[in-house]
């Protein structure tokens, strides 16, 4: 065809028709399934969608706060990432694996084969409690199916001085031990349940929908005395130190209340650091560890011959020649003290004397106010763990067993549990309950012994503190101690050891009216110094000291104060 008739030729007008249709159709057809899937199926492949990424996740509640008396804080929960991830996603970039076992300090292989295992799996914890220089590391790396997820870890800003009182959380923040452990209902927190949108990584981008709601943790104000906890510890660990001991016990009880104040043992642990826990310091020892008391006995020993009518303020006790048989058996004192009064029975803690008053009373005299002073059982105090020690469930019959209990022998008992007893002494004759919760005032005081035998008791144990007592290095300047000394041989197989004591040193200040009521216990001392009040007696006087200060009690011993003798000038009870 020419050119000019190429020009001429015009196509059929229906050719524009048909083309402009099929345009029109296609532009009709794209807005009518924009329309379907914008308006008339949006909400079904808007849930489809969602249904691909939303999940119901657990939204963490964090654990109670436990403070001190004066609110500071003693146990805290800290927000801190832990790395999850799908491990299906992750295996696709396997050749990464590395970079994130790096970041985690982990071994690559290990993470590769444990990956592998749990392929079917679409959550595994990487490492849990993560720094957050280490979190933000991972989440920097980009890698498939990685990511972080909020919980709690706890911290303690006392360290190990207040680690076996406290005891620690799991992983989880559930109370494994200690107080955590005791008040566990009350501390620990109920997770939440929110529904979130993640993105092709998991990471949650959106939260669509509060499901239940978290309940956080309810804290708790404890009775210790933070300032007290932290002197009892620094004056403990420096004897069993100088001593060289195996190990020590403190308890110091607020003698009106029964409110522990502080509680200290050696050797301690540090629950923040969880790599060096050793579980045989993680016992409470001042609460779970039970030992033969000694001559701390004593002073229960003459409240029972008191009330019972054996003897008067006024008796005397003939010690000559300072051996005594009993049965089989041969009571001794560390000398011949002769003939002396009830009061030279506790300050020089005399085994013969002692014995004598038992043997002097009905079968079951002492028994029975042991019994009444908690000996045998548990202090209620709900510490998890406690034991009840050890008191027979019936009166000794035999006379070497009735002579040996008067001075603390053929019993055991806890730091905790004589400190509960020595506050009757303090109580004029009532026992408090113990208990770790501040409060004002006792709940309930059980009557040990009378009145009038707990004053007298109480006069005795204060000349033990005077020159030519065992005690005279528990004392305080400015105020009247009253106390008594205990030095045990420990039980060993087939009998006592020769060369390994615990001892104690139990007390309570202002003697005049007591206010704080104390037990020192050092097991296996060292050394030539081994006595308890030697090694124990000190630490009593130390801690004593400082926190009649730093609760305000007022002095009741100003023209009392004088110097110290040498420890060779002291006298102490045979153990």
């Amino acid at each position: 065809m020419s050119t000019d008739a190429r020009q001429a030729y015009h196509p059929p007008h229906w050719r524009y028709v048909a083309v402009l249709l099929v345009f029109a159709l296609m532009a009709g057809v794209l807005s009518w399934r924009a329309v379907d899937l914008q308006v008339v199926r949006k909400d079904f492949l808007q849930h489809q969608g969602e249904a691909r990424h939303l999940r119901v996740v657990s939204d963490p509640a964090h654990r109670g706060m436990l403070t001190d008396r004066t609110g500071e804080p003693l146990a805290i929960s800290t927000p801190v990432d832990s790395v999850w991830a799908h491990p299906g996603d992750l295996l696709e970039a396997a050749d990464r694996v590395p970079e994130l076992a790096k970041a985690l300090n982990l071994d690559p292989d290990a993470l590769t084969r444990r990956l592998r295992a749990r392929a079917d799996r679409e959550f595994i914890y990487l490492r849990r409690h993560v720094p957050p220089e280490h979190a933000r590391t991972v989440m920097a790396l980009g890698l498939p199916g990685v990511a972080l997820r909020r919980e709690y870890r706890r911290f303690y800003p006392g360290g190990e001085v207040t680690g076996q009182l406290l005891g620690f959380t799991d992983v989880d923040d559930v109370g494994l031990e200690g107080l955590e452990l005791a008040f566990e209902g009350w501390l620990r927190g109920k997770p939440g349940r929110k529904r979130v949108l993640q993105d092709r990584r998991g990471r949650a981008i959106e939260d669509v929908e509060q499901l239940t709601e978290p309940r956080p943790g309810r804290d708790l104000q404890l009775s210790i005395d933070r300032r007290l906890q932290y002197l009892a510890y620094r004056e403990l660990k420096a004897a069993v130190n100088t001593h060289d001991a195996d190990g020590g016990s403190l308890v110091l009880m607020d003698a009106k209340t029964g409110e522990i104040l502080a509680m200290v043992n050696q050797p301690a642990f540090n629950p923040n650091n969880r790599a060096a826990m050793e579980p045989s310091h993680h016992r409470n020892a001042a609460v779970v560890n039970a030992y033969e008391p000694g001559s701390t006995i004593k002073p229960f020993t003459m409240a029972a011959a008191l009330d019972s009518g054996a003897v008067t303020p006024e008796t005397r006790v003939d010690t000559r020649p300072g051996v005594m048989r009993v049965g089989s058996h041969r009571v001794r004192d560390l000398r011949d003290y002769g003939r002396i009064d009830l009061a030279t029975i506790i300050s020089k803690s005399s085994n013969i004397g002692a014995a004598k008053l038992a043997l002097d009373m009905d079968e079951d005299e002492l028994w029975r106010l042991l019994v009444r002073s908690g000996f045998g059982q548990r202090v209620g105090a709900g510490f998890p763990g406690e034991p009840g020690g050890w008191l027979s469930e019936l009166p000794p019959r035999r006379d070497v067993e009735r002579a040996t209990l008067a001075f603390g022998y053929g019993l055991s008992t806890t730091p905790l549990q004589l400190t509960r007893a020595y506050a009757a002494i303090a109580g004029d004759g009532t026992m408090p309950m113990p208990s770790f919760l501040q409060r004002d005032e006792s709940e309930y005081r059980k009557r040990v012994m009378s009145a009038e035998a707990a004053a007298l008791v109480r006069g005795m144990m204060e000349q033990a503190t005077l020159p030519g007592g065992t005690a005279m290095r528990a004392r305080v300047p400015a105020y009247r101690v009253a106390g008594k000394t205990g030095t045990v041989r420990k039980s060993v197989a087939g009998g006592y050891s020769e060369d390994r004591y615990v001892a104690w040193f139990a007390g309570m200040a202002p003697a005049s009216d007591p206010s704080l009521v104390m037990v020192v216990m050092l097991d296996e001392p060292s050394g030539d110094a081994y006595y308890g009040g030697q090694v124990a007696a000190p630490v009593f006087a130390q801690v004593m000291g400082g926190a009649l200060r730093l609760l305000n009690v007022a002095p009741d011993g100003l023209d009392a104060e004088s110097v110290l003798p040498p420890l060779t000038a002291m006298g102490e009870d045979a153990p």
